[in-house]
């Protein structure tokens, strides 16, 4: 009972100074809402019973918040989302929504509801059992906004959220899914690309068009990279050095197509109230492996951690002979492991698309889209 009181009094002192800063509530701190998969993962994939997760050494080794110790993300520092935050001001990271230690009072900073391995279609990330597809990441979100409310109030969590960054980060592992052998994919019969392209930009909508009603304005949303150049997919494809798998990069820019035409016409629809962000991620990551020496890298086309073939596992164990190969200087390298970019890569593409023109970033870069008044 006395633990329950303390309890009950924390939650009214938290009402209490919420309803007196309602007139202020949302210049208090930036505010990001993260969803997507393992790019931009902060450690929800840690509590679930998952095949894709980023908890053990060396995934962190770079991360300076947590001493370098994993904290879920997939790379070994920073992922492009938290990078883009701190550039836009803000004092802390959102919290994975799973956490355990995630306090109610936690969306005022916003909250990170992505997952490895997951993707846009229900079904994608299924051979890894445990991960949160993107319909429910928002489902998650909007029982986060339900809480704002019995907090705040209705007008005050329209005017957090109408000021909130909404970044969605997600379609690679949907691509990944459909292009591995031996993975079945919508049964025993295999869809066309075209087809698969369209399923991913009608759900994305649906999915897109959820938060705008549950109150977002403001959206990043990130297209799919040059997926045939990352290691695992030139690893499968048995590409020499140099090389990227064509049919798979000209899959993932046809479904980009598709999703930034699908954009424009919601700007167009909702302007100027909302406005969506196109992260033209593709060009940005190709750019960087093609001229990978002007910025600084050595090495565009293996993975820093974790070998080139099967299984691309990265993790270090007890000793030396239990370990994978972890390259000497993780700033000289353009992948982390056979999927992720590192950190310095991250830094990179993140620059671009706060300060990018149109072809990198559109209709406006997210700098501007920081500073937007819906």
């Amino acid at each position: 009972m006395e633990t329950f009181g303390m309890m009950l009094k924390s939650c009214l002192l938290i009402m209490f100074v919420l309803v007196l800063s309602l007139q202020v509530l949302p210049s208090l701190c930036y505010t990001s809402f993260v969803f997507g998969d393992s790019l931009v993962d902060a450690g929800n994939n840690d509590y679930l019973f998952s095949l894709s997760k980023a908890d053990s050494p060396p995934y962190g080794i770079d991360f300076t918040p947590s001493g370098g110790q994993p904290t879920g993300r997939f790379t070994n520092g920073r992922t492009i989302s938290d990078i883009l935050d701190e550039a836009l001001g803000a004092k802390s990271f959102p919290l994975p929504y799973l956490a355990p230690t995630t306090k109610p009072e936690a969306f005022l900073r916003g909250l990170n509801y992505a997952s490895g391995a997951s993707g846009i279609l229900d079904k994608t990330g299924s051979l890894f059992i445990g991960r949160i597809p993107l319909r429910e990441q928002v489902d998650s979100f909007e029982q986060s906004r339900s809480h704002m409310v019995n907090m705040i109030g209705e007008k005050a969590t329209m005017e957090l959220l109408k000021k909130a960054m909404f970044s969605i980060t997600t379609g690679s592992n949907d691509m990944l899914n459909y292009i591995q052998p031996l993975i079945p994919f919508f049964g025993d019969d295999k869809i066309s690309a075209t087809m698969l392209q369209d399923f991913m930009v009608s759900n994305l909508t649906i999915q897109l068009k959820r938060l705008h009603k549950l109150g977002a304005r403001k959206f990043i949303v990130v297209g799919v990279g040059p997926l045939g150049c990352i290691p695992f997919v030139r690893a499968i494809n048995l590409l020499p050095s140099g090389e990227c798998a064509v049919e798979v990069n000209e899959m993932v820019r046809g479904y980009n197509k598709k999703l930034n035409r699908v954009l424009d016409h919601l700007n167009q629809e909702m302007e100027p109230e909302t406005i969506f962000v196109y992260a033209n991620s593709y060009d940005i990551v190709m750019g960087i492996i093609q001229n990978h020496h002007e910025y600084g890298f050595v090495n565009a086309g293996d993975p820093c951690c974790g070998g080139y073939l099967p299984p691309f596992i990265c993790f270090k164990g007890p000793n030396a002979n239990t370990s994978s190969v972890l390259c000497d200087d993780r700033s000289k390298y353009v992948f982390w492991d056979a999927y992720h970019p590192t950190e310095a890569a991250n830094r990179i593409m993140a620059r671009k698309l706060l300060n990018g023109d149109e072809s990198i970033s559109y209709p406006i870069n997210i700098g501007n889209l920081y500073n937007y008044k819906p």
